[in-house]
């Protein structure tokens, strides 16, 4: 039996490839990491360091070889919420094209680090990677999240978890944020000085882009007074500077990434 873990370079993931370590001592195992071009520098750091503690596994780094800001340009679309391009054809596309080439389904099970916080997305994943079987590993009795269980694991492996956990983001891909990502998120790296020019660097990109497409194109909406209309990150930033983003709608909200369990 074959066991290929999607690596993304987060605590969940590694916490879904130790448990299945420990079920199966001698299987072999991969690690599969899908790069966007756009990680953190300490993704590459943790990916590394987390997949030494667990033994005999094989960590295969794939990639486009496009950033996502490349691949919007050259489709001429600004990836968002609804249609996560990037997520489809930099991740999803690259894997699956990786899987059905070295995997056989009858003797092949994709493994997701999904923990009980996300259980309702199993069913569409089990749904996109047919006829492959699916498991997560997060979610045996006893649960695990990717929290208190998988931060002992890397204590005792003096392990350091990714850097930007500690910013508050509850993923480590694309640098902390995600065109599916909410106002909340994007406020959040804003107001944040160790990680603000991410979202600086995320401005510049949209209003390229913008200049390219048209001003009416933007990442974010904003659903105030009941009319959905763009919110571009230039414009959130003023907000935040003066003070009043607490007048948008769902300003709040922080959204999810799920590159791998949810595509447009």
């Amino acid at each position: 039996m074959k066991h290929v873990v999607f690596f993304s370079g987060g605590k969940a993931s590694f916490g879904a490839a130790y448990r299945l370590r420990q079920e199966y001592n001698d299987d072999p195992i991969v690690l599969l990491f899908t790069d966007t071009k756009v990680e953190d520098l300490d993704l590459y750091r943790f990916l590394i360091q987390s997949a030494a503690l667990i033994p005999g596994a094989q960590l295969v780094s794939l990639a486009d070889g496009r950033t996502i800001w490349e691949l919007f340009d050259e489709q001429s679309f600004l990836g968002n919420n609804r249609v996560p391009v990037c997520s489809r054809v930099l991740k999803n596309e690259v894997a699956q094209t990786w899987v059905r080439s070295q995997c056989d389904p009858d003797d092949t099970t994709l493994y997701f680090g999904i923990d009980y916080t996300e259980a309702h997305r199993t069913e569409g994943v089990q749904h996109r990677w047919e006829p492959y079987k699916v498991d997560f590993p997060l979610l045996w009795k006893p649960l695990w999240d990717k929290h208190t269980e998988v931060d002992k694991v890397l204590d005792e492996g003096r392990v350091k978890a990714p850097r930007l956990y500690s910013t508050g983001a509850e993923h480590n891909n694309c640098g902390g944020l995600c065109v599916r990502a909410g106002i909340g998120t994007f406020s959040r790296v804003y107001k944040n000085p160790d990680v603000k020019h991410i979202f600086t660097e995320w401005e510049r990109q949209e209003e390229a882009m913008r200049s390219k497409l048209g001003k009416n194109v933007a990442i974010l909406r904003d659903r105030a007074g009941g009319e959905t209309v763009p919110l571009p990150l230039v414009e959130l930033r003023k907000r935040i500077d003066a003070g009043t983003e607490n007048q948008l709608a769902f300003g709040d909200d922080f959204g999810a990434c799920g590159c791998m369990t949810e595509v447009d």
